[in-house]
């Protein structure tokens, strides 16, 4: 992870679109890190003066960034983190990238990143029965 180097990130807002997959015991993957701890969380930690944001994890790539061509937009996205003018960056490129203002969903601090990262094994088991080339997603309804 430190590569890409902490004085190269200083300052810099960092999303991440990870998910802790373990492969090790074969398909489908278990989670590497969850309940206690997340990705985002652990690059936070290692990068600390990064503006970590999790957001995009929960979607296939054509989907991040072209969410019109799900159900006219009616689908959710998420983000989390610590600093609030890094998810209003985030933010601003999800409407440029063409996501509704009210399907964007702010959920707190970075470990609401907990929640985004388990919901990818009931996104796997979603996957594996869909027709093949069949995107989808979820989209919260409420009153």
């Amino acid at each position: 992870m430190g590569e890409a180097g902490a004085a190269n990130l200083a300052g810099k807002v960092l999303v991440d679109v990870s998910n802790p997959l373990d492969f090790s015991a074969g398909f489908p993957p278990s989670l590497s890190v969850c309940n206690t701890d997340s990705i985002a969380e652990t690059i936070q930690r290692s990068f600390p003066e990064a503006r970590v944001v999790k957001a995009l994890n929960t979607l296939e790539a054509p989907l991040m960034v072209d969410p019109l061509r799900l159900a006219d937009g009616a689908h959710d996205v998420f983000v989390a983190g610590d600093d609030d003018g890094a998810k209003a960056t985030v933010v601003a490129l999800l409407r440029e990238f063409g996501w509704l203002p009210e399907r964007i969903h702010d959920l707190g601090g970075l470990d609401a990143a907990r929640g985004l990262e388990m919901w990818m094994p009931l996104w796997l088991r979603i996957f594996m029965r869909r027709p093949k080339g069949k995107m989808f997603n979820i989209a919260v309804v409420s009153e």
